[in-house]
Parts: structure tokens; sequence; C-alpha cells
């Protein structure tokens, strides 16, 4: 996926989830951010941050913050990448070979799971989840405690008994990790149902991205570690 203008500037600070300060060529701006997970191990005061010029009805800032630079990876932290990301691959054949159908934002009980694809005779439901977080080379998820989280994995594993393939795709927003692996600390309930998920039948995968300034895109495969 490719955003249109982007322009570099460096973190001041975020008065809150939605929104942050950025010295963008001496000047002051105050800049959407298009993640609101904690990332206080990437916004920090000083780091060098990526903006795209964003319009539309009733905004209140003119920029979206979607990059920032840490120890000289690039690291996207557009929440909504990854569907995008994802979808192009999908799209492209790359991933399933005869796809009939796709659908995104699909019910299933008191879910809404990102794809429902059929190939053939299979249906099969994906849940993307974008991967901002990294430590020592591993990148982990979530960055924070979600209940919505859990119960997303453990429908996932219902539907399995009622014929629907079904996977978890983590979009690592950068690259070069070694591996993927839940954020047991942060969330060991979130690692717990992601085990019982997997022995339930759904499919754990993760990808890594080529990252620039201006665009995201799958590169590879990521060793999954559950344990």
């Amino acid at each position: 996926m490719r955003y249109g203008k982007v322009s570099k500037g460096l973190f001041v600070g975020r008065p809150n989830r939605f929104v942050a300060d950025v010295d963008l060529g001496g000047i002051r701006e105050r800049v959407h951010v298009k993640n609101t997970g904690r990332c206080k191990e990437l916004l920090v005061p000083g780091a060098v941050v990526y903006l795209h010029a964003a319009t539309g009805p009733n905004r209140t800032t003119r920029y979206d913050l979607i990059a920032v630079e840490k120890k000289g990876r690039l690291i996207n932290i557009d929440s909504g990448a990854p569907n995008s990301v994802f979808l192009e691959f999908l799209q492209s054949g790359s991933y399933l070979e005869a796809v009939s159908l796709i659908k995104s934002e699909v019910r299933y009980g008191s879910s809404r799971f990102d794809f429902y694809v059929e190939e053939g005779e299979k249906r099969i439901f994906l849940e993307v989840k974008g991967v901002s977080l990294e430590e020592n080379g591993v990148v982990l998820f979530p960055d924070a405690p979600s209940r919505r989280g859990v119960k997303h994995v453990e429908e996932l594993a219902r539907s399995i008994s009622e014929g629907y393939q079904a996977r978890i795709i983590f979009v690592a927003q950068m690259r070069g990790a070694l591996y993927f692996a839940p954020h047991r600390r942060m969330h060991p309930a979130f690692a717990d149902a992601l085990v019982r998920a997997k022995q339930a039948g759904v499919g754990i995968e993760a990808y890594d991205c080529f990252v620039a300034p201006d665009s995201l895109t799958l590169a590879g495969a990521l060793e999954v570690r559950l344990a």
C-alpha cells in the first residue's frame, strides 16, 4: 500500500491516545495518531516520525502520524495498514491460489472478523493483527490487555467445530524481526487463548513487511513461537 505526500518531523509529545505534537521544520504541529496503542517505546521525545498529509471533512488536524524510527529501524504504526497490506496480498493470489470470494468485516457469533474467504469448498475466516511492538528482535502482541482480543481468538476456535477454517495473521509492521511471540508478560490470557486455538485447529501465522516512509508491503513469513 502507498500513502500520498509524506513529511518528516520530530516527535515532541502525546497529550492523549489520539493526537501528538510534532516539530515540523521548526513549527509545532498537532497531528492525528493512527494507532491508539501505547507505543511508549516508539513515541519518545526527539524520535524521527513520518506524517501523511490527510484530507477529509470535519478534520481538526492536517496530518496523520504513520511511522517512526527506532534505533535505525523504520516501524509503521498505522493501525489500519495491516488489513490493507494483507488484502493486497490476498487479492494477488500469492496467499491462496483459487479464491472465489473475499468479504471484509464479516460477523460471526458476537465477533466481527476481518475477512471471510472462499476457496473451492473451503470457508475461511481470517483475523489480521498489526504488530508494532519489538523487544530484542522479537515482535510481540498485544502491547496492552484486551478482552476483545481474547474473545476473537475463542470464537475463531469455535468456528472450526462448525466446518470453517480459521487463521490469525500477525503482521509485523517492520522488517528484520527474529520471530513472533504472544506477549505473555503483558497479557497471559491472550497467550493461553492462542495455544488453545492452535490445538483446536486455528492457523497462527506471522509476516513481516518492507517499510518505507510512504509505503508498506508484505515481505515474508516469520516463525511463530507460542510457548
